[in-house]
């Protein structure tokens, strides 16, 4: 079947807003670990808790903010989330010119763009639904394709910091939020169609419950929380002291290692978006869950560092399936009137388990050392797959929307 996404405009914008506000996160993501590790010279524990506390709170926004989508217009909660952000990096960017540049401000600066991230999320997700029509696989994967693609771009940006300046980066940063909030401002205003008798509190519970009722969602999105935990943790936390302590990097090696890894991500993406939608993408996800574990497995072996990075390469390939493939399992299966929220508690497992997972990494890094903490989410992996195909149907589900 030929896509016509290319051709639609609201499509063009859609990915134009993700373009930009994916940029900033990914810059982000390098920003708040490399200035906490590599330049502010934290311990793996200290990272780890700091991490955590900067990104517990954007759970409970995560759910809120699905709840407040599914009542109102996704469009408008984008546009007042991005109108506020693109101040906090101005916020830090000041903080360096004056010289305060510390855990305090890094800390408060990443609590602020993590909150507003998790907030954004869910509606972020539910204008593609609208946008993408009965193409959901293929507008979810092109969607991750655009994200991976300026995960690169973004990660590139950052890896400079300690070449071009952390204010500069900083300045990149928030003009990218504020070139996001005019693209979504252009996209057409949704219809509202939820009860106005229904209070927002009325509605977390309701979306709750429209999980525990599909058993598909519900597994998918426990297998995803799991895996996030352990191998997220794996990738923010023990791969920096990995490559600072062992290969002797410094930003720009760790940022090389994370643009391979996404390199690899949206390659992925490319070739699922050529063959989707697949009829089981449920079998898919589940299959991938233990090739990590040969993965990891190979990192553990301190392999010199080009093999290294082939490694990440392969490692970015299964995260763009299992990623890929979670997301549209939830989409396709969700009723409509709970898409907002079902994708909020679906971020939660994928978004709310950083906190976690930093936490529980750097501890294990600060005790056992960074390659014996990888051993967990190894072990975890092969648990998720036995777990998926011998306890639930999750392999077995088929999708609505494939020809064959």
């Amino acid at each position: 079947m030929v896509s016509t996404l290319w051709q639609n405009s609201q499509f063009q914008l859609y990915l134009a807003s993700v373009s930009f506000s994916g940029t900033a996160m990914a810059m982000q993501q390098l920003l708040i670990t490399w200035l906490l590790v590599g330049i502010l010279l934290l311990p793996a524990a200290q990272v780890g808790l700091l991490q955590a506390l900067i990104g517990l709170p954007g759970i409970a926004l995560m759910l809120w903010g699905g709840a407040v989508a599914d009542r109102s217009d996704p469009r408008c909660l984008l546009i007042q989330v991005y109108s506020l952000a693109w101040m906090f990096p101005i916020g830090l960017f000041t903080a360096v010119q004056f010289e305060l540049l510390n855990v305090w401000s890094v800390g408060i600066f990443g609590l602020a763009m993590s909150t507003a991230i998790a907030y954004a999320s869910p509606s972020q997700q539910a204008i593609l639904n609208r946008i993408a029509g009965a193409e959901v696989q293929r507008g979810v994967t092109l969607s991750t394709i655009a994200s991976f693609v300026v995960q690169i771009v973004g990660l590139g940006i950052s890896g400079q910091m300690e070449k071009v300046g952390v204010d500069t980066v900083l300045a990149i940063q928030s003009t990218s939020l504020i070139l996001a909030a005019f693209a979504v401002r252009q996209l057409t205003p949704a219809e509202i169609n939820a009860d106005s008798r229904q209070t927002t509190i009325d509605g977390l519970m309701e979306g709750f419950k429209a999980v525990l009722d599909n058993r598909i969602i519900l597994h998918t999105m426990i297998i995803t929380f799991i895996s996030g935990i352990f191998n997220y943790g794996a990738f923010a936390i023990a791969l920096p002291y990995i490559v600072k302590r062992i290969y002797d990097g410094d930003a720009i090696g760790f940022a090389t290692m994370m643009v391979v890894f996404y390199t690899g991500a949206t390659i992925s993406n490319v070739i699922q978006y050529w063959v989707m939608p697949l009829a089981r993408p449920g079998f898919w996800f589940l299959a991938m869950q233990p090739t990590r574990a040969v993965l990891l497995y190979l990192i553990w072996l301190q392999p010199e560092w080009w093999i290294l990075l082939i490694v990440m390469f392969c490692w970015g390939l299964n995260m763009g399936v299992t990623t890929n493939l979670g997301r549209a399992i939830v989409q396709e299966a969700s009723e409509p009137r709970f898409l907002a929220r079902l994708l909020s508690v679906f971020s939660l497992g994928m978004m709310g388990a950083i906190p976690i997972g930093a936490m529980t990494i750097g501890l294990l890094v600060g005790w056992f050392g960074e390659y014996n903490a990888l051993i967990p989410a190894m072990f975890i992996s092969v648990c998720l797959c036995a777990y998926g195909f011998m306890l639930t149907s999750v392999g077995e589900y088929r999708s609505p929307n494939a020809i064959l």
